[in-house]
């Protein structure tokens, strides 16, 4: 037996918005879209969206979620991402640096404050 991949489940407040979100700003595009649920991809990755209750505080600290996307070519990305990325509200966005694990990474929040980690090994 082996493990395969994992796709976490990404909660929403605003289906629509999320989906404008991941696809404005991040690039992804929607493969499949139902009443409360969306599935997303770009490249290899995918996102499944699930909206959930108005009634739910994603953005609540006990709630706020996070994952981490590796990528090939982290500073292209992020330069192609740039102009979509400045139009976010301040906070929102940290823009590449260096860890001292030897990644690489810029860090989103999506609309309902889920940190997307974006990283590459350092090379060199």
């Amino acid at each position: 037996m082996t493990l395969k991949q994992i796709i976490p489940f990404v909660p929403c407040t605003s289906l629509s918005a999320q989906i404008a979100f991941y696809r404005d700003v991040l690039g992804f595009t929607v493969g499949f879209q139902a009443e409360n649920y969306a599935f997303l991809k770009r490249d290899a990755v995918a996102i499944p969206l699930v909206e959930v209750w108005p009634e739910v505080d994603l953005k609540h600290p006990e709630r706020e979620g996070s994952f981490y996307i590796d990528v090939e070519g982290l500073d292209d990305l992020y330069e192609a991402m740039r102009h979509a990325l400045s139009k976010l509200p301040v906070g929102r966005v940290r823009a590449p640096f260096n860890q001292d694990y030897g990644q690489r990474e810029f860090h989103v929040s999506d609309e309902d404050c889920t940190l997307i980690f974006f990283g590459e090994a350092v090379t060199g």
